[in-house]
């Protein structure tokens, strides 16, 4: 099947956590509707926001994912650009959070402490209560090239997230206005056998992708898009930064 710019957005959105597919085309007719986008169909208005949203230089990525690694889920709240700068914070199945920054070659995370040990499960205690002492709350750094970063640093790649989402000739149909943070938005809905989606799609200023829900009760997608084009606040942390490379070395 064909897959829409919409769901090569959503695949590449979630590519590193595992998601299978999202947002397929529903290939409905549709009558020449009033109102927001007067006479275009969800299909032409989906189509507009894609392009729109590609066109962004930077925007802020926050939702749910799931990893088929772990069989767990992976909360995002990232501001990112085409620069390859990100900041902002993750989590795994809510079990504590991370802080996350890249700036250049350089990733730099802060654990806390229920982070550490939910992922230090199944090493020997003695070991885990070390790496808790020595690293919670404390801001560390790394290079973007080892393993281990690439694991934190694959969610920043602006680029690789819209590089496919780009073709259009969606089919949504149109659902009702509704408001998304404040933002007035009109819901656009695909449908792929038994799994159903819905788009919001701003209906003032720029038509931008604001959100996208559904999917498989075993995968569901919950992302929303926000800050297009706002400057990443990637700064280097203040103070004492610990060189991981230089303790794995």
């Amino acid at each position: 099947m064909r897959r829409t710019a919409l769901a090569a957005l959503c695949l590449a959105a979630a590519a590193t956590a595992g998601l299978s597919g999202c947002l397929p085309g529903a290939d409905k007719a549709e009558s020449k509707p009033k109102g927001p986008f007067a006479g275009q169909t969800g299909g032409e208005i989906a189509d507009r926001a894609i392009k729109v949203s590609t066109g962004a230089s930077s925007l802020r990525l926050k939702g749910d994912v799931s990893d088929d690694e772990s069989s767990g889920t992976i909360r995002l709240d990232l501001a990112l650009n085409k620069k390859g700068e990100c900041a902002g914070t993750m989590s795994m199945n809510g079990q504590g959070k991370a802080e996350l920054i890249k700036i250049g070659s350089t990733v730099y995370l802060k654990f806390d402490e229920t982070f550490l040990r939910a992922q230090s499960k199944g090493e020997p205690k003695s070991d885990t209560d070390a790496a808790v002492d020595m690293l919670a709350g404390k801001w560390t750094k790394m290079g973007v090239k080892g393993e281990d970063a690439k694991d934190f640093t694959a969610f920043c790649d602006l680029n690789s997230l819209l590089d496919d989402a780009t073709d259009g000739h969606s089919n949504a149909t149109r659902g009702k206005t509704t408001t998304l943070d404040g933002v007035p938005a009109i819901a656009l809905h695909e449908k792929d056998g038994k799994e159903n989606y819905t788009l919001l799609v701003a209906t003032q200023g720029k038509p931008y992708l604001l959100k996208i829900d559904g999917g498989p009760a075993k995968d569901p997608v919950h992302l929303s898009f926000s800050d297009f084009n706002r400057p990443v606040p990637a700064k280097k942390p203040a103070g004492k930064i610990i060189d991981l490379d230089a303790l794995g070395g």
